[in-house]
């Protein structure tokens, strides 16, 4: 989902509560400027594109554990 920083400023609440679901992101002047997304969304899809980098027993399910 893409939406405007004034947008975002007006309906703080209801973007924070879309994001436990999905990303938003925030455009001004039609360019996206920041992202709105669960917190370790990210750290986890991330060290899982690193196969044996990082030991599997770091892993449960998809819960990162240790961090």
């Amino acid at each position: 989902m893409s939406i405007t920083a004034t947008e975002l400023k007006v309906n703080l609440d209801k973007y924070l509560k879309l994001a436990e679901h999905e990303d938003i992101f925030i455009t001004r002047n039609g360019k996206i400027v920041a992202k709105l997304s669960k917190p370790n969304a990210d750290r986890v899809e991330m060290a899982k594109s690193f196969p044996g980098v990082i030991p599997s027993r770091l892993f449960s399910g998809t819960v990162f554990v240790g961090a």
